[in-house]
């Protein structure tokens, strides 16, 4: 009888820590069981998900693997019927993203006047220039903005001066003529070459150059009776120079004064879209 007793005891034992070892995995796979599970797409729905955003006119250049289908036909969407989906009328959509070819056709127009307006200004300043033996002392350029008309300063003013003097004075009344025959905005520059200078007038360069622009301008007001509105007054000093300024040749050409005749259809275009 103790034999017997002795093996059944031996039968019932085993290590504690198995029972709980093999109940933590247990919960560990139902723990996983339960992860998979809601990880699982119901393709179904999300098939129709996707067929319904493909009726609408903002996704129809979008390339899809769903073949698109209409969407009346949905079984079901997320539970619910697929007209419970009010995505609004998809006819209008067309109509507001087509692209509308008569207002490009009509900017496109008007970038021809613009070169057109810009092409005729540049040549009637090339014949006035011609036609008056201007050619050496006045040049003319065509940028994006308008004409630049460029007059060195040596005809204008004495250096370190503002006073224009009168062997310059025909020159500016030649241009006077020329901007009076047209209605561009004009933007009038004084430009110098780096030496510096300090007086009790012109403290810099830029106040010397700020004043030559604005005796030029108030040249043409009071001399032509020129609108003082059409004006823009703009002194650069040396930080704009056409050459370096390492010789006296090429400070002469930095010290300058440049009349910018402005072609406005351009300019209010860039105030547009500042």
């Amino acid at each position: 009888m103790k034999r017997e007793r002795l093996k059944r005891s031996k039968r019932r034992s085993s290590p504690v820590w198995l029972v709980t070892y093999a109940d933590m995995i247990q919960l560990i796979l139902v723990f996983f069981i339960l992860l998979f599970a809601m990880s699982q797409i119901d393709m179904a729905k999300f098939e129709s998900i996707t067929r319904s955003f493909q009726s609408r006119a903002i996704l129809d250049f979008l390339p899809s693997s769903v073949p698109s289908e209409d969407i009346s036909s949905s079984d079901n969407i997320l539970g619910g019927e697929g007209d419970d989906f009010d995505f609004g009328d998809d006819s209008s959509g067309d109509e507001d993203e087509a692209i509308d070819f008569d207002k490009i056709e009509e900017q496109l127009r008007q970038l021809e006047r613009k070169a057109d307006a810009l092409a005729r200004l540049m040549q009637n300043v090339e014949s006035f220039l011609e036609s008056e033996d201007l050619g050496d002392v006045i040049t003319a350029t065509r940028t994006e903005e308008g004409v630049i008309l460029v007059l060195q300063d040596s005809i204008l003013f004495e250096s370190g001066q503002a006073e224009i003097l009168d062997s310059g004075r025909p020159f500016l009344d030649e241009v006077g003529r020329l901007l009076k025959g047209i209605d561009n905005t004009v933007r009038v520059e004084g430009h110098t070459d780096s030496r510096p200078i300090n007086t009790y007038r012109y403290p810099s360069n830029w106040e010397l150059s700020g004043a030559r622009a604005g005796v030029v301008v108030r040249y043409f007001i009071e001399e032509h009776g020129i609108d003082e509105d059409r004006f823009l007054i703009a002194g650069y000093a040396d930080t704009r120079p056409v050459a370096e300024n390492t010789t006296p040749e090429n400070m002469s050409k930095n010290r300058r004064v440049e009349i910018v005749i402005l072609d406005d259809a351009h300019n209010q275009a860039k105030a547009q879209n500042e």
